[in-house]
C-alpha cells in the first residue's frame, strides 16, 4: 500500500497529504504543483542521523536546492554536497556552516574555483589538472585550501547506468589505483591542504553489498595516504540509498546500511589508529517521498491505448523519460475506488516521450480528475525546465496542517528573464 502515516493517507476517498486534501490544495493553488510535508522531510532525516549519531550527514543539495527546504537541513544539523558555484550560493546563504560544505564536481570552472577558495569551504578533487589550478588559485589569493579527492573506486551496483557513478567507466574520480599518487602530489602543492578522502557510487540503490566493497577500498586507501603523512579527518563515502518507488517490496533502510558499513569503518580506523570523521551524503532518501506531484486531467483520448492528458509533463518531471523511471500514481479524488481500466497517462510535451505512466491499473478517469505522483521529491523539480514555454509550477510545503508556498509559480514574464532584444527589432 502507497500510504504513510500522518503523510499519505486516504480520508473520506480523497488522498491527504499532511492531512490536507489534495483536492483542496489544487482548488486553493491551482496545478500543476509540487507539495511537500516538513514533518516527513524532518523525519526522513532524523532516521538517517540515528543510524549514524557520530557521522555527518552532508545533504545533497541537488535532490531539490530549495532555500526553505535547505534552511530546513541546516535547522537539522545537515552539511552540504553541492555541485556547482549555485549550490554554494545557496547553501551560504541557507546557513550551512562553511566547515560542513563539500564543493564536488568533475568539471568545475576557474570561477567555481575561486568562489570556494574565497568561501573557505572544502573541495573534492576530481583530477590532477584541477588540483594544480587550485593550487595556483589558492597561493594567489594568499589561502591554504582543505581538500579531499573523489575516487573512482570501480564498484558496479545494481542501479540504472546513468546514476551509476563509481564504475571504472564512469567520468567522475580519480580511478582507485592512481589516487595515492594524486596525494603524494598534493603534499608538496602549495595553497593545498589534504585532509579527506570521497567517493559517491551511486543512486538510487537497493542492494547494499556494493557499499562493503566500497568501504574495504576506501579504508585500503587511507591506510596507504596516512603512512604518506596525510592527516586523514574525513572519509566522504557519498550516499545512494534507494526509495521504494515501485510499493510493495522491501527496500534497505538507515540502519541497514550502518550495521553493514559501521563495523567495517571502525575496526579499519583502529586498526591504523585514526579517528577520521565519518560523512555521507544522504539526498533523495530525504526528499524522495516527502513530495507529490499534483496534475490534473486536461482530456482523455481513445487511441493504441487509453490515454489521460495531464497539465505537468516531462518539463516538470523529467526522471520516467530520462531514465524510466517509475512513480507510483493515484487519483486523489478517488483514492479509495478499485482500478477499472488500464491508462498510460501522458503530460503535454511536443515529444513522443513524454509519458509519465505506462499502462496503469487505475480507477475510471475522468477530465478534471486529480493525479498524485509519489516520490518525487528528489530530483524532481529541481531539474523541470522552461522546455515548449511551458512555466514552471509552484512549490508548496505543508507543517502542521498550515501551507506556505515556497516558490511561486512561473509568469509569461519568466520566460523572458535576461532576454534581450537588440535595437534593430524595437
Amino acid at each position: 500500500m502507497f500510504t504513510i502515516k500522518n503523510h499519505l493517507e486516504i480520508e473520506d476517498g480523497q488522498l491527504t497529504i499532511g492531512g490536507i486534501s489534495a483536492t483542496d490544495i489544487v482548488k486553493e493553488y491551482g496545478s500543476p504543483l509540487y507539495v511537500s510535508n516538513e514533518n516527513r522531510i524532518r523525519e526522513n532525516f532524523r532516521r538517517y542521523k540515528n543510524a549514524f549519531p557520530d557521522a555527518d550527514l552532508y545533504y545533497a543539495a541537488k535532490a531539490n536546492s530549495n532555500i526553505t527546504l535547505l534552511k530546513i537541513m541546516a535547522e537539522e544539523g545537515a552539511g552540504a554536497d553541492v555541485f556547482s558555484d549555485g549550490e554554494l550560493y545557496l547553501a551560504l546563504l541557507a546557513g550551512m556552516p562553511r566547515d560542513k560544505i563539500l564543493f564536488n564536481g568533475n568539471s568545475k570552472s576557474d570561477k567555481e574555483l575561486y568562489m570556494a577558495v574565497k568561501s573557505d569551504v572544502r573541495i573534492s578533487l576530481d583530477s590532477l589538472d584541477e588540483l594544480k589550478t587550485l593550487s595556483k588559485i589558492a597561493k594567489k589569493e594568499d589561502k591554504v585550501i582543505d581538500v579531499s579527492f573523489r575516487v573512482n573506486p570501480d564498484v558496479s551496483p545494481e542501479t540504472h547506468p546513468k546514476i551509476s557513478t563509481g564504475l571504472k567507466s564512469s567520468k567522475f574520480g580519480i580511478p582507485n589505483d592512481e589516487v595515492v599518487l594524486a596525494y603524494k602530489e598534493a603534499l608538496d602543492l602549495p595553497g593545498v591542504n589534504p585532509i579527506g578522502i570521497h567517493c559517491h557510487i551511486g543512486s538510487q540503490i537497493l542492494e547494499i553489498e556494493p557499499f562493503s566493497e566500497a568501504m574495504h577500498k576506501m579504508m585500503d586507501l587511507v591506510e596507504q595516504i596516512t603512512r604518506l603523512g596525510v592527516d586523514v579527518q574525513f572519509v566522504d563515502i557519498g550516499s545512494g540509498l534507494g526509495i521504494p518507488y515501485e510499493k510493495g517490496g522491501k527496500v534497505p533502510t538507515p540502519k541497514d546500511l550502518a550495521d553493514l558499513i559501521l563495523p567495517i569503518f571502525k575496526s579499519r580506523c583502529k586498526a591504523e589508529g585514526i579517528k577520521p570523521k565519518l560523512i555521507l551524503e544522504p539526498g533523495r532518501y530525504i526528499m524522495g517521498d516527502a513530495t507529490v506531484l499534483l496534475t490534473t486531467v486536461n482530456t482523455m483520448k481513445i487511441a493504441a491505448k487509453k490515454f489521460v492528458g495531464v497539465d505537468a509533463g516531462f518539463n516538470l518531471l523529467i526522471r520516467p523519460a530520462m531514465y524510466d523511471s517509475y512513480h507510483f500514481a493515484v487519483v486523489a479524488n478517488k483514492a479509495d475506488k478499485t482500478p477499472e481500466d488500464i491508462y498510460s497517462i501522458v503530460g503535454p510535451i511536443c515529444e513522443s516521450g513524454d509519458i509519465l505512466a505506462h499502462d496503469r491499473e487505475l480507477p475510471k478517469i475522468e477530465k478534471g480528475d486529480i493525479i498524485a505522483f509519489l516520490d518525487t521529491g528528489g530530483y524532481g523539480f529541481s531539474m523541470s525546465s522552461q522546455y515548449n514555454g511551458r512555466t514552471r509550477c509552484a512549490e508548496l510545503l505543508l507543517n502542521k496542517g498550515c501551507i506556505d508556498v515556497i516558490r511561486k509559480p512561473e509568469t509569461y514574464d519568466d520566460l523572458l528573464n535576461n532576454q534581450l532584444i537588440p535595437a534593430r527589432f524595437l
